[in-house]
This record gives C-alpha cells, structure tokens and sequence, in this order.
C-alpha cells in the first residue's frame, strides 16, 4: 500500500543497459496513467507529475500518531526537508502517500477488476494453479498453459499469446518447469530445455534491520489494547475514520542519498521506514518479523508494556544478487530462494549503518525529545560482545534480525538479446520462445529505489500497450 515510485534515475538506467522506451520521460506517463491524487488536494495540482483521473486512489492516512510528525519535524532540525517523493525530487521526508480510499486497501483488484468482472471477455479462476506454460519443443513457441482447479486439470490454449504475470518468484518457476531456463539446473531435475536463459538469477530485494526501537515517556504510540477499542471499531465502520482507518503503523518515512547528503537532489540509496510503534505494540509483531524467542525474552519482553516508536532504515539500491532455483521438477514443490543478503563485500551493510545513525540522530532532536525518546539499550544478546551501539554491533544486530520488506524482482531480467544475463526483450517477449512474454517485477533489470508496488503497475500499463501495439490495435482504445 505503500505507494513510491523511484527516481528518475532508476528508469534512465534501465534504458541505458539497451532497453529503449523505458528511460523516466517514457514511464512517467503511465505512473500517471492510473493514479486518482484528488484526496491530497496538496498535490492534485501538480499536473507535470500526478493525475486525478486514474483508477487508483492515493490518500494519506486518515489517522496518524503525532510520533509521525515529529519524525518530520526531526528530519528538518537536522537539515533535511519536507517533499513530494512522487514529484520531481525525492530526497527529503514525507507522510507515506498510500493506495487507499475513505480509510480502505485500495488494491489492484479492487481498483482495476472489480470494474470490469462483467466483461465478456474476461474470465478469472480463483483457487487455481498454473502448472505448466505449453509450448511446442519443434517450434518453440507458447500455445496454452495447464492449470488444476478443484483437484481437476485444465489446458486453455492462447490464440495469440501467453502472458506470465505471477511475481519475481512463480514466474521463474513456471518458466522452468516448461523447459525454459539454465540448462544445466534443467537437466538436473530432468526437464527438457526449449531455451537455455538465466531463468532465476539477478534476485533483488530490500531488506532492512528490524527491531531498531525508541523508548518514549507518554502514550502516542500506537498499541493494540487502546487501538481495537469498542468505540475505535464503531469510528470505523460508520466513519471509516480513527486508528483502525490507519493503513498500518508505518507512517511516513525519508529517502537519503547516502554518498552525497546534502544534495537535494540526489539518487537515494537508502530509506528510513517510521513505525508508531514497535515489535511489542502487537502480540502478533513478534512472529511476523520472526522474532526467536530467545531474543524477544532478553530484549524485548521488559519493555513490551511500553509505548515505543522504530524506524526501518532499508538499502534501496542493493549490490548483492540472490537466485531463485527449483527444488524438483514437480509444480506443487516450492522453489528454493537464496537471497544471498550481505554478499556483496560489505556495501549494503554500510549503508544500512548510516541509516541507523541517522535515525539515533533523529531520536536526539527536540522534535522527538518533547516525548522523552530514549534509544532502547538491551542489546541482542549474540551481538552484545562487539559492545553496544558499535559499528561491529550494528553489524551483528543485522545479521539477526534482517528484515524482507518483500520487494523481490529482476529473476526474469529484460534486456537486449546481447546481453547474456537477459530473460526477456526490451517488450517484455521471452529470448527464444514465440508468443510468450513475461509481466511483473520478476523482469526490472535493476531494482529502482522504490516500494515495488507503483513501478510494477507501471510496467503492467506499459506492457499493456505494448501487447497493442504488436498485434495492431491502436493505443488508448
């Protein structure tokens, strides 16, 4: 729900590595394309960068804690500014803009679905799985796919083309069990190679340390016993308003061009992710970020009655690579993802430090001081040997709790056919395999310094018109 779009020079980039049409002047209109501001009247205005007539609903959120504020109030103490990240710059801190309408998830289905379920042509299968992409060994091309339903197996054959639209994970998988990809991993879980492509490689994600968390003397964070009261459940469901219309208790956040701070300009490498709270403002925190036991007891068990704020300072430009594989040749075994964190000679990992200073620095500024901020000190107990609040321990404290923010991509990776690290073309169309092209994150060629959410949509607006375009039907009809 997060809604950033990168920055300009993540698309420039990805045309320079020979993929015409994707350069940010190309993009930017089909970022706009789908995108409905007017609930930020602020930034409805700015017509060079936002739209109002798009399909999807931005808002900010309905409710906030004042910690979000002061978080802003921080960032400008300590010589940042306030910003439009989806306008013209993104160097600087904001409230995050979300995809909601009227205090609710305004999610893709919702937005660009939901509409059109009476279309003749269009027909959808839930609870199904995709097995296999067919496609012919003689001619290499895609005519269909396999699917179960109910236990039952189907074939739907395509009259023109195969699009592959299930995410940097299941679409590299899928590509594999239908024969293309590395052939020696082909080979060895016995499928038939059609198109020898580095299916898989290029894995790319934002992790980002967790469990970074500010102590504070009153109760302006958010907790679940105040938050799920009786009449916060009546506010939203007859107003849609209150803490239950909050998105979650991440509320704005700061993009940071590590290699050049003071530039306003500048390309950033990492973003810090403000929470109203912690791992111990809601019982479930503590195993949705995997928190071992061992750990929660020692640090985070004597403050889990406190009210607390976090931040998450995540790397946006990663150096390491990971790689999805198959397990097996068999569609209902889940593929192995190796993320191959920290593999890339110590870069990410210092960036991540200069946002945890960053954010310790935020914590000091009277901005944050008005609610007695107090960086919590018990340290993680496998960690606490390198001494607390070090270098070597931030390191460590890295390594154990190292948070996904889920934003896996580049496993089909688009590039010009001389590229040997390329799965698809420039049009998104499968290097050695006619009628079947890929459309999701799976095929950024480089991670772009955003929540994957906005560029995804971009590349599904995009490709849109340029399946038109290839089977000639004018654009815009």
């Amino acid at each position: 729900m997060m809604h950033t779009r990168g920055n300009r020079r993540d698309y420039d980039r990805w045309a320079a590595a020979g993929n015409p049409g994707w350069d940010y002047a190309s993009i930017l209109p089909y970022f706009k394309k789908w995108e409905n501001i007017d609930q930020i009247p602020e930034l409805a205005n700015d017509t060079v960068y936002h739209s109002t007539a798009g399909e999807l609903t931005l808002q900010y959120p309905n409710w906030r804690t004042p910690l979000s504020d002061a978080f802003l109030q921080a960032g400008v103490e300590t010589g940042g500014r306030l910003v439009d990240y989806n306008g013209e710059k993104q160097i600087g801190y904001s409230i995050v803009q979300f995809t909601m309408q009227n205090g609710t998830r305004m999610s893709s289905s919702r937005a660009f679905l939901h509409p059109i379920r009476t279309r003749k042509n269009f027909d959808i299968a839930k609870n199904a799985v995709v097995t296999k992409i067919l496609i012919d060994p003689e001619t290499s091309k895609a005519y269909g796919v396999e699917f179960v339903k109910d236990g039952k197996k189907f074939v739907v054959k395509a009259r023109k083309e195969v699009i592959l639209s299930a995410g940097a994970i299941n679409s590299p998988q899928l590509l594999m069990l239908s024969g293309v990809g590395p052939k020696d991993h082909l080979t060895e879980n016995n499928i038939t190679t059609i198109a020898d492509l580095p299916v898989g490689y290029n894995l790319q994600d934002h992790w980002a340390l967790g469990g970074l968390t500010f102590l504070i003397n009153t109760t302006n964070s958010i907790r679940s016993e105040r938050v799920a009261s009786i009449d916060n459940i009546i506010e939203y469901y007859t107003q849609r308003t209150g803490p239950l219309g909050a998105p979650s208790g991440t509320e704005a956040l700061a993009f940071i061009d590590t290699k050049d701070p003071t530039n306003e300009d500048g390309y950033p490498d990492l973003e810090l992710l403000f929470v109203g709270g912690s791992i111990v403002s809601q019982p479930f925190y503590k195993t949705a970020f995997s928190i071992d036991d061992r750990i929660y007891k020692k640090v985070y068990q004597p403050i889990e009655t406190r009210d607390t704020w976090m931040v998450f300072p995540m790397i946006l430009l990663p150096e390491s690579r990971g790689r999805i594989m198959l397990r097996d040749n068999s569609p209902w075994s889940k593929p192995l993802i190796y993320a191959n964190y920290f593999s890339d000679n110590g870069h990410d990992q210092k960036v991540i430090l200069h946002g945890i200073r960053k954010v310790i620095e935020l914590s000091k500024t009277k901005a944050f001081q008005r609610f007695g901020s107090k960086l919590h000190d018990i340290p993680l107990p496998n960690c606490a040997h390198h001494g607390f609040n070090t270098d070597n321990y931030w390191f460590c404290a890295m390594k154990t709790i190292t948070n996904t923010i889920y934003h896996h991509c580049g496993t089909n990776k688009m590039g010009p056919s001389s590229d040997p690290s390329a799965v698809v073309d420039p049009r998104l169309r499968v290097h050695g395999v006619g009628a079947l092209r890929v459309v999701d994150a799976s095929v950024m060629p480089h991670v772009p310094a955003a929540h994957t959410n906005a560029p995804t949509l971009m590349i599904a607006e995009k490709a849109a018109d340029m399946i038109k375009e290839d089977w000639g039907i004018s654009v815009g009809k």
